[in-house]
C-alpha cells in the first residue's frame, strides 16, 4: 500500500474551499494536529511550537510553520511555506500566523482561550474540517479495512498461543508482547513503512480475572488461571488510519455464567450492528445496543457507550452514547464495544469496526464473526 497521493489532499482542500465560501470565511487556519494531518498529508509530533495549515477561499494553500520544520514540510505537496522562528517569541506564533493569512474574517479550527481573545471579532472557530472527516473517503475506508484485518490477526495469534504462553508460566504482558510483535512484522512485511506512521502500528491490552472488570485495564506481570475471563483488545493503524477489534476468551474451562456473558456481548454487538443504518442518531444505536444487556439483567454492569469514531485518531467523533444526537450518513466509522463489568469478580468486551453505508453496516473486523463465543476457549 503506498500514502494517500497529492490529489486525494487537493479534493480534500477544494472541498473545505467550498465550504469556506458557504461560510462567509476568506480563509481557514487548521492547528489541530489530525486536521492538519488530514487536509494535508504531513505526518508530524506536535509540540508546543504551533504548526499551521492555512487554507484560503481560493488560490493555493500554505504551511505556517516553526523555521525548524521547514526542511520536514518541504517534502510535502504543498508549495507555500512560511516559517517563524520560535516559540513563544515576542509576537505569538499564531497571531502571526494570522497576520499572514491576509484573511478579512478568519476561520481557525483549535484555539486556547488566552490566544483566541488577542485576536479581535474576525476570527471565529470552526469545526468545519472536524465535521468532514467524521465521513471517510474510499481511500481512508480502504487503510481502515487493512488495519481491522491486522488487530484481527492479533487476536487470531491469541486464540493460537495463548494456552502455550501461559503453560510455560507467561502473564498478561508475556501475551501482549508476543502478539504485538508478530502482528507489527506481518505488517511491516506487507504494506512497508507506512504502517508506522504516527507512532505504535498496533497496540492493545490483555488483563484477566477480577482486573477484566477494568474497562481501562492494563497488563501486569499476571499469568491467567483456568476458568478466568481474559480481555484482549487490539487497535491498528495502517497508514495513520485506525480500527480495533478486540474478544474475551475464556482460560480452560467456563465456569458459572461466563458464556452466557459471552452471548449477552455478541447478542449486544449484533443489536449495534442492525441500528446503524443512514439516518439513526448516534445515541439511539447506543440505546439499541446497550438494551440488550438491559435485557439480560446486566444493566447494573454497564460502564460505558458502546462506541466512537476511528479514523486518524483512535477515539474521534462522533460518538455513539448518550446525548450524541448525530444523525448517520455513509461513510462513517465507529467501534463497537460491549462492555459487561462485574468489580471484585469479572468482566467481559468485545470489538468490531463497523462501517455506515447505504444500507446495512459493514463490519471491517472479522474475528468475533468467525470465532463465536465457544471457540473462544483457550484449552490448557
Amino acid at each position: 500500500m503506498k500514502l494517500l497521493p497529492e490529489s486525494f489532499y487537493r479534493r480534500l482542500v477544494t472541498r473545505i474551499q467550498t465550504a469556506l465560501d458557504a461560510e462567509r470565511l476568506d480563509g481557514l487556519l487548521l492547528l489541530d494536529v489530525p486536521n492538519v494531518i488530514y487536509a494535508s498529508g504531513f505526518f508530524h509530533v506536535p509540540s508546543e511550537r504551533p504548526l499551521g495549515f492555512y487554507i484560503p477561499r481560493s488560490g493555493e494553500p500554505a504551511f505556517f510553520v516553526p523555521l525548524l520544520e521547514q526542511e520536514n514540510v518541504a517534502h510535502t505537496w504543498v508549495k507555500d511555506i512560511r516559517t517563524y522562528f520560535e516559540y513563544p517569541g515576542e509576537t505569538h506564533p499564531v497571531e502571526w500566523m494570522v497576520a499572514e493569512s491576509g484573511a478579512a474574517r478568519l476561520g481557525i479550527d483549535a484555539l486556547s482561550h488566552e490566544v483566541f481573545r488577542r485576536l479581535g471579532e474576525n476570527v471565529v472557530l470552526s469545526p468545519i474540517v472536524e465535521q468532514m472527516r467524521w465521513v471517510k473517503e474510499p481511500e481512508e475506508i480502504a487503510f481502515i479495512e487493512k488495519a481491522s484485518s491486522y488487530a484481527d490477526y492479533c487476536l487470531e495469534y491469541i486464540r493460537d498461543h495463548a494456552a502455550g504462553i501461559i503453560s510455560d508460566g507467561g502473564t498478561e504482558l508475556d501475551i501482549l508482547r508476543a502478539c504485538v510483535s508478530a502482528t507489527a512484522a506481518k505488517m511491516k512485511a506487507e504494506v512497508g513503512e507506512i504502517f508506522k506512521l504516527r507512532g505504535g502500528s498496533v497496540v492493545g491490552t490483555v488483563h484477566s480475572g477480577p482486573r477484566a472488570a477494568l474497562p481501562h485495564g492494563a497488563p501486569i506481570e499476571r499469568r491467567p488461571q483456568p476458568g478466568e475471563p481474559m480481555i484482549a483488545g487490539i487497535g491498528a493503524s495502517v497508514g495513520g488510519y485506525h480500527a480495533e477489534s478486540g474478544a474475551t476468551f475464556i482460560v480452560g474451562d467456563p465456569r458459572g455464567d461466563q458464556m452466557r456473558c459471552l452471548h449477552a456481548a455478541a447478542a449486544c454487538d449484533a443489536a449495534a450492528v442492525r441500528a446503524l443504518r443512514p439516518g439513526e442518531t448516534c445515541a439511539r444505536v447506543n440505546e439499541a445496543a446497550l438494551g440488550v444487556l438491559r435485557d439480560y439483567g446486566l444493566g447494573d454492569a454497564i460502564r460505558h457507550r458502546i462506541g466512537h469514531g476511528m479514523g486518524l485518531q483512535g477515539h474521534e467523533g462522533p460518538w455513539l452514547a448518550p446525548g450524541d444526537q448525530t444523525l448517520l450518513v455513509p461513510g462513517m466509522v465507529f467501534s463497537n464495544e460491549p462492555g459487561i463489568y462485574r468489580p471484585g469478580v469479572d468482566g467481559y468486551r468485545t470489538i468490531n469496526s463497523m462501517l455506515v453505508t447505504e444500507g446495512a453496516a459493514r463490519v471491517t473486523s472479522r474475528f468475533l464473526e468467525q470465532h463465536p463465543p465457544e471457540a473462544r476457549i483457550i484449552a490448557l
